[in-house]
This record gives structure tokens, sequence and C-alpha cells, in this order.
């Protein structure tokens, strides 16, 4: 257990074992709660790799000819 402090700005600093131990990066979003007298953070959306996203999409290999398309692309000027 670890205390923090709430600054003039009313923010907080996660401490970095928290953040290490539930993978919270910059960027992520974290919805905010109460329970009683508690404040509970929790992280809803995780940052994602958009090259990972990208690869994602296509899921099996596309059989393409690109110096076909470029050619065809020429031929109809």
């Amino acid at each position: 257990m670890e205390t923090i402090k709430v600054t003039t700005k009313y923010q907080i600093t996660i401490p970095k074992s928290i953040r290490k131990k539930l993978n919270i990066k910059a960027g992520d979003i974290l919805l905010v709660r109460t329970d009683g007298t508690r404040i509970i953070l929790e992280p809803i959306i995780k940052r994602s790799n958009p090259l990972e996203d990208m690869l994602n999409l296509i899921k099996e290999p596309l059989n393409i000819d690109a110096v076909k398309l470029i050619k065809e692309s020429w031929d109809e000027n």
C-alpha cells in the first residue's frame, strides 16, 4: 500500500509499482468511480499498437500483383 498527495490542481500520480503491475501507460483511459468514501480507478481502454491493429485487419495473406496493378493504371491514361 502506498500513499499519494493531491496537488493544488487536484491531480495525483499513480505510483510506478502500481502502473507496472497493471501495465498502465500514458494515454490509457481510466474509469473513476466512488464506493462510499473510496475512490476507485479502473483501466478500461488500453493504448494499442497501431501497426499490430493494422496487421490484424488482414487475417489471410493477400494475393496481389503490384506490378500488374501499376501497369494497368498506366494503361488507363
